[in-house]
């Protein structure tokens, strides 16, 4: 049997070289084995029972079986008989820095600060990573390329979309961000733009809000932001809502939409030409669809959420007159019909062998950080999926689409960016919000069941993984 002092010599080695380079106040390596759980590894495999793994410096060095680990005495050791390490979930489409509370503002809200504390949340609930989908100020690079430096942030790893492709006077993009473009060649302009920036992919919109605009982005901005992305080495991600438009930008090389078609139930032959062609459906997006229809969200005193936002933002939400006003709008009778024509075209695309990830488009008001990627999980799987692919669409898949390459399966390379929970989410996917411990780079951060916004810790009563 492998003893685990040989896996440990390497980084042994590093620390001494550490060491004598940098002194008394230099690094040192830790390595921690978790022991004796059942392994959900990110790439669709079965679980596995009674597997460990070993992490030093924040990197899985070695996974499988239990029986073949030997425990040095120098070595942190967890035994986690009965739970479930996967790895942390990546949600594919959130916004950041928009809100305070359901207050949305980009010009009074947006800052380093408030998207960190809000990478803090998403971390607390098990999203290990995200990606922002074109609603960033350039503050974003700066926490990524500390995030990058380092390698082992305290809060969720993020790569971003920068400043998405707005046609002017259309839909998209948030009041006080300049991103609007009139012709194809602002719109080459404005790509060159932010992938000189470092944004990790391109995103742009067609939309009209159920008809209340005049004009959506037009073909020949959308080619060109496509085609300058493609030219800049990065993906194109859209916003889309109507079938007709996904049908156009399939053809034009998109990448990956960013929600489900909505307008209509689509027939399969946009899902077979979106197989063929390789466009990746990222996010469908359900659980935003599925928030537009009640005028009082269902699980507002759910301590699985409560626990993440404040009493203030929970008194907001039920007050008479906000949920008054919800059932008044103009296009709320409208919403449960587009829920379920997503949710049908997410099942005709699942079946058909397109790509798909995990994404919520939270962020925006009174769409929350965290606990939407755990309702999203659970309405992709009442759309007909088996829990094992939704928690690998989350996982592996998505870490896949951005090239996030040491992220999203548990594998020896790869950081040690973990979920571990008390019950089977492959038995029963709303077993992903009995989280026991968040990893990130192989350091515990706090959950869900360890926060309590607003309030004393004691002041959320006693937490119940």
């Amino acid at each position: 049997m492998k003893r685990l002092g040989r896996h440990l010599r390497p980084a042994a080695r590093c620390a001494a070289i550490l060491l004598t380079l940098g002194g008394a106040e230099a690094p040192r390596l830790t390595t921690t084995v978790l022991d004796h759980f059942t392994l959900i590894d990110g790439t669709g495999r079965q679980p596995v029972a009674d597997q460990s793994l070993v992490i030093a410096n924040g990197r899985i060095v070695w996974v499988g079986p239990a029986s073949r680990v030997r425990v040095d005495r120098l070595t942190r050791r967890e035994d986690l008989r009965g739970k479930y390490v996967m790895p942390g979930l990546i949600d594919s489409h959130v916004h950041l820095g928009l809100v305070d509370g359901i207050d949305q503002d980009f010009t009074r809200y947006y800052s380093r600060d408030n998207v960190e504390r809000q990478l803090k949340l998403y971390a607390a609930y098990g999203v290990t990573t995200v990606y922002t989908l074109g609603t960033d100020g350039d503050a974003i690079h700066e926490v990524i390329a500390e995030q990058r430096r380092s390698g082992r942030p305290d809060r969720a790893r993020v790569f971003t979309a920068g400043r998405g492709v707005v046609f002017k006077g259309s839909y998209g993009g948030v009041p006080g961000l300049d991103q609007s473009v009139a012709t194809p060649a602002e719109a080459t302009a404005m790509v060159d733009r932010e992938a000189a920036k470092g944004d990790d992919f391109i995103k742009l919109w067609i939309d009209d809000e159920f008809g209340a605009i005049a004009e959506r982005m037009p073909y020949s901005i959308s080619r060109a932001v496509i085609d300058s992305a493609h030219a800049k080495g990065k993906k194109a991600a859209a916003h889309i809502f109507y079938y007709d438009n996904a049908v156009e930008l399939t053809r034009e090389g998109i990448d990956a939409f960013m929600h489900q078609v909505r307008d209509r139930v689509a027939d399969p032959s946009l899902a077979r030409m979106m197989k063929t062609r390789g466009t990746w459906q990222l996010a469908s997006t359900l659980s935003r669809e599925a928030s537009f229809t009640y005028r009082l969200l269902p699980f507002v005193d759910d301590p699985f959420f409560s626990r993440g936002v404040s009493p203030g933002t929970v008194a907001a939400l039920k007050a008479p007159e906000r949920q008054q006003r919800l059932g008044a709008a103009r296009d709320f009778a409208k919403y449960p019909e587009a829920l379920r024509n997503a949710m049908t075209n997410f099942a005709t695309e699942a079946k058909n062998g397109v790509t798909y990830g995990m994404g919520t488009d939270s962020g925006p008001t009174g769409r929350f950080p965290g606990y939407f990627a755990h309702w999203e999980l659970e309405l992709m799987v009442k759309a007909g999926i088996t829990p094992l692919q939704a928690i690998t669409a989350a996982t592996g898949t998505n870490a896949r689409f951005i090239g996030a390459n040491q992220a999203g399966t548990i594998a020896k390379g790869k950081w040690a960016d973990l979920l571990v929970l008390d019950r089977d989410p492959v038995a029963d996917i709303r077993n992903t919000r009995a989280i026991r411990a968040v990893y990130i780079a192989g350091r515990k951060v706090p959950t869900i069941w360890e926060t309590c916004v607003g309030r004393p810790l004691d002041g959320c009563g006693r937490a119940q993984p």
